[in-house]
């Protein structure tokens, strides 16, 4: 169903306003999948807090006008599906290589990141970066390393001392 005017403003803005806010974004080329496959995707990525929309190129150009994916405007040609990670970078990229892997006719054009477009073949790299609490925790084990040597430190002359003196105990007891 073709849309009027009012409706292609609509999808812009909104596309446009999900565009402003998001980490990265993906393109594919999703011609030749299935109707049900299309909907394995959008499962796949409502599960990951993932926007994924199909809309025309010339909206899609619109849409990311002035936002960090304005480098993504050159390569907007064929059947594309766009999807953008608003919560965590790496989620788009995790649905949509996931997918890729599962089906050969759905092939990833685009990768943007903090406003760079990657070469297609940076999804992985993408997907492999570490989520919010990951990268969290990551921090505190980092932060955590340094104190537990210190204690460890301080308390091994004690540790030593009472080893020896329990060694001396136990030589005076089989004697």
């Amino acid at each position: 169903m073709a849309l009027n005017l009012e409706g292609k403003k609509a999808v812009v803005a909104e596309v446009a306003e999900v565009a402003s806010v998001a980490y990265s974004a993906v393109a594919a080329e999703y011609h030749g999948l299935t109707v049900s496959q299309m909907t394995e995707l959008r499962v796949a990525a409502r599960n990951e807090n993932v926007y994924l929309r199909v809309i025309r190129n010339t909206l899609a150009r619109r849409a990311v006008e002035g936002t960090d994916f304005a480098c993504m405007q050159d390569g907007m040609t064929g059947p594309l599906v766009f999807g953008f990670s608003t919560e965590d970078p790496g989620a788009v990229a995790r649905v949509m290589s996931g997918f890729a892997k599962d089906n050969k006719q759905f092939e990833i054009k685009m990768v943007s990141l903090g406003g760079k477009l990657l070469p297609a073949a940076d999804i992985d790299k993408l997907a492999k970066m570490p989520t919010k609490d990951q990268a969290i925790s990551i921090l505190m084990g980092t932060m955590k390393a340094p104190i537990e040597k210190f204690v460890r430190t301080l308390q091994a002359p004690t540790s030593k001392m009472v080893r020896t003196f329990a060694a001396v105990r136990d030589a005076k007891e089989a004697a």
